[in-house]
């Protein structure tokens, strides 16, 4: 996904509006739009909160990729506490070993906690981006690894798959699917929202800040924790 960047390579903002409806697949893996750290531009949202709960992202990096401790066997799940309400993720530890033992990682480290989903797109694609603790489309952990699950990788409603900037550039950006998506199969899919369909619909309702289709969703969206648990 264009804003599913996590380097500076990533085309810049000035460069996104010259993309035109055709080119919205390639703007979600290639472009990183800057959101505002503190965003001033939001209002009521019914359904969201008004205020988040204090605290700030960790901002933790890391040199490498986290040794693999998850049981690729086992069950897992995450759960979301956002201030646009709760979602449940049941994750695909068989198919993707490697990126939910990254995320449960994360998770576990409290580096989601706090961190503002930083990118909503309403045209040609539609998912809510988030995992960057920047909330500019640039950040990450320190550490990237490779991709997973992309043989016949499909993206319908529903689906919680890693953003990148280009193969084997995974670290902690991922997105939600709200809405059946055609993209190529380049973003490793990792698990399927089984609750809380509701409250991401209610993120997309709302829109794109300044009224367009790809950039800062209107609801501050902010994770309160993050967490996974075996079983």
């Amino acid at each position: 996904m264009s804003s599913h960047s996590q380097d500076r390579s990533v085309v810049g903002t000035t460069r996104r509006a010259a993309f035109g409806l055709g080119a919205v697949v390639a703007a979600v893996v290639a472009i990183a739009p800057v959101a505002q750290a503190v965003p001033a531009h939001q209002g009521f949202v019914p359904g969201c909160a008004l205020l988040a709960a204090p605290g700030a992202p960790n901002g933790k990096q890391w040199t490498t990729e986290p040794a693999l401790t998850i049981d690729p066997a086992a069950a897992y799940t995450a759960t979301l506490d956002t201030t646009c309400g709760t979602i449940s993720i049941a994750l695909d530890a068989a198919a993707a070993p490697r990126t939910v033992n990254s995320f449960a990682f994360l998770a576990n480290e409290g580096y989601f906690d706090h961190t503002r989903c930083h990118r909503l797109t309403t045209q040609g694609i539609y998912v809510l981006q988030c995992g960057d603790p920047t909330a500019t489309g640039m950040g990450g952990p320190g550490y990237k690894f490779g991709d997973e699950n992309l043989a016949g990788a499909v993206y319908p409603a529903g689906t919680v798959a890693m953003a990148n900037a280009g193969p084997g550039t995974n670290g902690s950006q991922f997105f939600l699917v709200y809405r059946d998506t055609q993209l190529p199969p380049n973003y490793t899919p990792f698990g399927r929202i089984t609750a809380g369909m509701d409250a991401l619909n209610t993120i997309a309702n709302a829109g794109v800040a300044g009224g367009g289709a790809d950039g800062t969703p209107v609801a501050d969206v902010v994770f309160n924790a993050v967490t996974t648990a075996q079983g």
